[in-house]
């Protein structure tokens, strides 16, 4: 990812992180702010804008977390909801107190934090909808990362700020979505780029074979796409080696 595209994506987040704050909200203002080094013109910061609202985030207004569910995420979201229904209420003390034994090694405050916190979790996720990662696997990767975060509240220090605690561990659970959004995009981009890299190596074979009447070899497709053997050979193994035109060993490529 080129500079100028990973201070966009990370400016985004930061956006969103802000809308949480803030009641899935965020102002216009803030949003110019936040680009403000990238220049970015109007359409650009309207694109900005129709991206936060598409994905929950209102401008100037509270947002609608559910309005890039799928049909299948509101009946898993509804599920989930209704199942954390049944555990009991909480208070912003008992949370504060839970906070303050779970670092002390309280297992029944860590069990009842991690309670707590779930439905937080899958309010978080419902800001990354639509981003190519289903609903229930970000709301898996939060609650994943809700535990580690309170498994580690034995490191904070004494005397510790309960409100900055929570303000950590909502970090976490946000950073691990993103983190996941990465990954998948990045597995994509990997998978594209392999899927184009056949059609390549595919679509020279077949036109060298239609010209030479015959089946072509891997040393003159590398000659003829310019890639290198390395990946001429590796765009056939990943078609199972079944690019028709191509004369295979009877051992192997």
């Amino acid at each position: 990812m080129i500079d100028g595209e990973k201070a966009f994506a990370e400016g985004l987040g930061r956006l969103r992180r802000r809308a949480k704050a803030q009641g899935n909200s965020i102002t216009g203002e803030q949003v110019r702010e936040e680009f403000s080094a990238l220049q970015l013109n109007e359409a650009q910061l309207q694109m900005v804008f129709d991206y936060l609202e598409k994905h929950g985030v209102g401008i100037g207004r509270p947002g609608e977390p559910d309005a890039g569910l799928t049909v299948g995420e509101r009946d898993y979201l509804q599920q989930y909801l209704d199942e954390l229904a049944a555990l009991p209420g909480c208070g912003q003390k008992e949370k504060e107190n839970c906070i303050l034994s779970a670092g002390a090694g309280d297992r029944e405050a860590c069990r009842r934090l991690t309670e707590i916190y779930l439905k937080d979790v899958a309010d978080i996720a419902r800001l990354y909808v639509g981003q190519g990662v289903p609903l229930e696997d970000l709301v898996g990767e939060g609650n994943v990362a809700l535990a580690v975060g309170i498994g580690e509240l034995g490191d904070m220090p004494a005397g510790a700020d309960p409100s900055e605690t929570e303000g950590e561990l909502v970090r976490k659970v946000m950073d691990a979505m993103e983190e996941l959004i990465r990954e998948n995009a990045d597995k994509k981009r990997t998978d594209k780029r392999i899927e184009d890299r056949v059609n390549r190596v595919a679509d020279c074979a077949g036109r060298l074979a239609e010209e030479y009447h015959r089946k072509v070899t891997p040393e003159e497709l590398v000659q003829e796409t310019g890639l290198s053997m390395e990946d001429v050979l590796s765009a056939i193994r990943m078609s199972g080696c079944k690019i028709e035109d191509i004369e295979y060993a009877k051992d192997g490529i």
